[in-house]
């Protein structure tokens, strides 16, 4: 699959792309990592009885989902509705995403002879994605769809683990012991998330979100040796198309700026680094996207507010302002919420 630049689409004048280029913006624009999902009791309806992995594969359901919070919330760019897992279980990998636990892969990478596990993704794999894009670029006109994908290194954790870990200390070892082995996986599923995300954006995705969810767990001089590499691969695949590229992981305050230069113009931030100073650690030519703790939205609407102008506040002056929590949206956060708070970003940055 090539790379060509894709044309202006309808939504390439949103708040949120602008911001993404670092141009000037109407208001700051919002959208919630997450912000598709268990928060909405419309999305426990029409998922009820369905797995999480066949909801993924059913376009019209994955349109309906992604759809959701844009009505409810009025936020400013939708997320396509999948899961990191989803392109390893379309080249066949043994996994399931189980309720309370998360992936779980039946037979975890720890040997050389285990990465044939891991054939080559191909757009017909996915079939179902560019059908489900198309769907939802109809439907949502100028309202920017942002695709995303798991970075490898998040990727490889999980299929080294068997599942999700807090300690990695599968992976790690690895990492460690067998360097060769460690880059020869993550190069592999580096070629396998750049296929997903390029399906996405020629689907008409209009930016793009690498997750590398547990890349925290990682000391800087490991990240640049072992990890930067391969997710700077992916950003590169990508490049050609002119698309944003944003970049998250959690407890990255050490890496913002090692996550920086493997290729993003958008930097997502956690809660635990101010904006100003995440802006310091990164340095220029980066927008930033971030960074209200989740877990505010369970107090009061003035605190919600109060915490807000905070964030707000260490964002005067970026090139570039994206807000966000600085993780997903929790399953139990009143959606009610969710709408105040986007309400309140537009009110109070109206340019």
């Amino acid at each position: 699959m090539s790379a060509p630049e894709t044309p202006p689409s309808a939504a390439y004048d949103s708040a949120f792309l602008k911001a993404c280029r670092r141009e000037p913006v109407p208001h700051t624009p919002v959208w919630f990592m997450r912000q598709a999902g268990r928060s909405l009791p419309e999305y426990r309806k029409v998922r009820e009885g369905i797995p999480m992995l066949e909801s993924c594969m059913r376009p019209e359901l994955v349109t309906e989902i992604t759809l959701q919070p844009v009505r409810r919330h009025n936020v400013d760019a939708a997320i396509y509705y999948s899961d990191i897992v989803v392109p390893l279980k379309a080249i066949g990998v043994d996994l399931d995403i189980r309720p309370g636990v998360g992936p779980v892969v039946e037979k975890p990478i720890r040997t050389r002879a285990d990465l044939a596990q891991l054939r080559d993704l191909t757009p017909e794999d996915v079939s179902y994605v560019t059908e489900a894009i198309g769907l939802l670029t109809r439907e949502l006109g100028p309202t920017p769809l942002i695709g995303f994908a798991g970075a490898p290194f998040t990727l490889a954790s999980y299929l080294v683990e068997g599942g999700p870990s807090r300690t990695y200390e599968n992976a790690k070892a690895m990492m460690y012991g067998d360097p060769e082995l460690w880059a020869d996986l993550l190069d592999r599923l580096a070629e396998i998330t750049a296929v997903f995300l390029k399906v996405q954006i020629e689907a008409g995705a209009s930016a793009v979100q690498l997750f590398d969810s547990w890349a925290g767990a990682l000391a800087p001089v490991d990240y640049r040796r072992s990890i930067l590499p391969a997710s700077a691969k992916v950003f590169k695949a990508v490049e050609g198309y002119g698309v944003p590229r944003i970049h998250f992981g959690v407890g990255c305050g050490e890496l913002l700026k090692l996550m920086g230069e493997a290729g993003a113009d958008v930097v997502g931030v956690d809660w635990r680094v101010p904006l100003d100073e995440a802006a310091r650690r990164v340095g220029p030519g980066k927008a930033l996207q971030g960074n209200l703790d989740p877990t505010v939205l369970f107090a009061s609407t003035e605190a919600v507010e109060a915490k807000t102008r905070e964030v707000l506040d260490s964002a005067e002056g970026l090139e570039g302002h994206v807000f966000n929590l600085g993780h997903g949206v929790m399953p139990s956060t009143d959606p009610d919420a969710l709408t105040r708070l986007v309400e309140y970003v537009h009110t109070h940055t109206t340019r």
